[in-house]
């Protein structure tokens, strides 16, 4: 068989289906990308409301800087070094209501003059965690669908961390936060709706940020999203989108094909789901093919909590304050009957020049919750109260907004509540989920299967293969599910 002879249809146009419709294409094979939205991204969101542009996804890019891990793997899909990256210095200010504040700065070496003048109390602990990282900061990530020559080179090259990996992969952020005795500092590990979250993954990211590997791209997520799909388009691949898939078709236990809404059929030699894992394996399969191990990943796993956001468009420039601000409360904000958060998180976009005309300032408010059907329900039963209940937040976090800032209320022009039955409308993702899997103690950095039990030429990609989530899980799945296709094909990958 020959690719030029293979059709490949992919469901789900977010980073993970772009990403393997471009390796697909790129390995001679006939591509059509299903998309339900009326454009891709997924939840690599960002939207307009007036002048002003809200984003939910990019904080920062692992692989901005040429060189560095993963920025290879981005230049096979697109062409990364026509974004334009800021590296902030401060990647946090945590704030308490009562005038104190601690920096947690990009620079390693700062960090650490910073969190010892704070709380020279915990030198010990700040020592150790800044040697965690600069010791992970140039980390290789293993490639995820290489033979087995690959991977014995990458696991030689990360033996020498595989002791400290080991240990805090096995630690939660909660767990480690209980370490230090500085409040602020031991609530920027913290608690809440991650505090399950595997600490490796908070400490490989500072790592990251410390190299300079890990920049923020002006014009958010959908910057990337258009750059990739640009590519797609160029190579000759076919992107359709309001195409929503319902069933997944089935013959002798392989899949031929997909069914669309309405009922169009689109025949395939090879389907690869880039969407929804659950919706996939459970209605778009009819959950015919699963196993214990699909099943416990459903009924065991953790996944990152749904969120609401709360944007607003200030009529205000607010480039002298930080650009990433954790508030502690005096009192809990209450977000739904199960959510009472210790703390929120502002983000001031003063540093994208796209989100805001000059002089202004987007701002949004993060507000995570695990409560997902709360928020869902409502919007079907009562919409009347579930408008009331999103006024409500959003008064709230104005409230707090005003206490750091006096008068900004004023200059509040738009506010935008989005809450998880957005996300869920939006995207599909399961229970609202902003990133799949979370990175627990039990879980590490797990893979799950590309593949189904008992199902052939069918394949899978995204935050519900690779526990961790974000835009490298996307990138990384694809590349991984294309390199199984070539393989039973007999094809030669070629990315």
């Amino acid at each position: 068989m020959t690719s030029q002879s293979c059709k490949i249809v992919i469901i789900g146009g977010g980073i993970a289906g772009l990403c393997a419709a471009i390796y697909a294409r790129k390995c001679g094979y006939e591509v059509e990308l299903l998309e339900q939205h009326h454009s891709p991204g997924g939840l690599a969101a960002s939207w307009k409301r007036g002048d002003y542009t809200f984003e939910t996804c990019l904080h920062w890019l692992l692989g901005s800087k040429p060189g560095g891990t993963l920025h290879a793997q981005w230049q096979e899909v697109c062409d990364i070094d026509s974004l334009s990256f800021v590296y902030a210095r401060e990647y946090l200010r945590l704030e308490d209501e009562h005038g104190g504040s601690l920096s947690i700065y990009t620079d390693v070496e700062r960090l650490e003059r910073e969190l010892l003048n704070a709380a020279p109390e915990d030198e010990i602990e700040i020592r150790h965690l800044a040697g965690a990282i600069r010791q992970l900061g140039d980390l290789p990530m293993p490639g995820l669908g290489e033979g087995w020559p690959q991977k014995a080179l990458d696991l030689v090259r990360i033996m020498p961390d595989l002791p400290l990996l080991w240990r805090l992969s096995h630690i939660s952020v909660e767990e480690y936060g209980q370490r230090f005795n500085h409040p602020l500092l031991r609530r920027f590990f913290g608690a809440g709706a991650m505090g399950h979250l595997s600490v490796l993954a908070l400490i490989i990211s500072l790592g990251w940020m410390s190299t300079g590997n890990a920049g923020y791209a002006i014009g958010g997520a959908q910057a990337l999203i258009r750059l990739i799909a640009e590519k797609l388009t160029a190579l000759g691949g076919r992107v359709r989108y309001d195409a929503k898939v319902e069933r997944i078709l089935v013959e002798d236990e392989a899949a031929v094909g997909v069914q669309l809404a309405g009922g169009e059929i689109v025949k395939a030699d090879w389907v690869l789901s880039a969407a929804d894992g659950h919706t996939t394996i459970y209605e778009m399969l009819g959950g015919k093919y699963r196993d214990r191990t699909v099943d416990a990943a459903y009924d065991n796993f953790e996944t990152f909590p749904s969120y609401l956001q709360v944007s607003f468009g200030v009529a205000r420039d607010l480039s002298d304050q930080p650009g990433y601000v954790t508030r502690v409360l005096n009192e809990p904000l209450e977000i739904d009957p199960q959510t009472a958060l210790p703390d929120v998180s502002f983000r001031l976009f003063h540093f994208d020049p796209t989100f805001a005309p000059k002089g202004k300032t987007a701002v949004t408010c993060f507000l995570p919750t695990h409560n997902f059907s709360y928020w869902a329900d409502l919007r079907e039963h009562d919409p009347r109260a579930y408008q009331a209940e999103k006024h409500r937040v959003a008064e709230a976090v104005i409230a707090i907004l005003e206490r750091r800032m006096p008068g900004i209320g004023a200059d509040i022009e738009i506010t935008d509540i989005s809450t998880p039955a957005s996300v869920i409308r939006y995207t599909g993702s399961w229970k609202g989920s902003m990133e799949g899997w979370l990175m627990t103690p039990e879980t590490g950095p797990k893979s799950l299967p590309l593949t189904l039990p008992g199902l052939r030429q069918f394949l899978r990609a995204g935050q519900w293969v690779q526990v961790g989530g974000g835009l490298p899980t996307g990138l990384m799945t694809a590349r991984a599910a294309v390199q199984t296709m070539c393989r039973q094909d007999h094809i030669l990958f070629s990315a």
